[in-house]
């Protein structure tokens, strides 16, 4: 059976098996890494996977996952980050924008008291 080596920042040197190992090779290489549950302390360790590492796992009998990443994530974005209000206001403009899209296919309305629903 095949022994991988690895190390965890808490307890040290761990031994693991392949089916112990994860391996995400990305289409993006700076962004493969492996990760395995350290039998000492439990902790979730994920560490960068070059293509040296790759090999080296792959040779190990670990099967590596294929991760092709959506060009919008590798996309610059600026300006500030979305808030809990511009959310909320994006909710409601939703709603809006529902009601103004059933009124423009002709779908009826139906009235009930001094609303219009749908």
């Amino acid at each position: 059976m095949t022994v991988i080596k690895a190390s965890c920042p808490s307890c040290g040197d761990v031994e693991l098996t392949p089916r112990q190992v994860r391996l995400v090779v990305c289409s993006v290489e700076t962004r493969s890494f492996y990760s395995f549950s350290c039998s000492g302390c439990g902790d979730e360790v994920r560490k960068h996977a070059g293509t040296d590492v790759v090999a080296l796992l792959s040779s190990g009998g670990v099967v590596p996952e294929r991760w092709v990443i959506p060009a919008e994530v590798l996309e610059d974005h600026d300006g500030p980050a979305l808030s809990h209000d511009d959310l909320l206001d994006f909710c409601l403009w939703l709603e809006g924008a529902d009601l103004l899209a059933a009124v423009a296919q002709g779908t009826p309305r139906r009235t009930t008291g001094d609303s219009a629903t749908l």
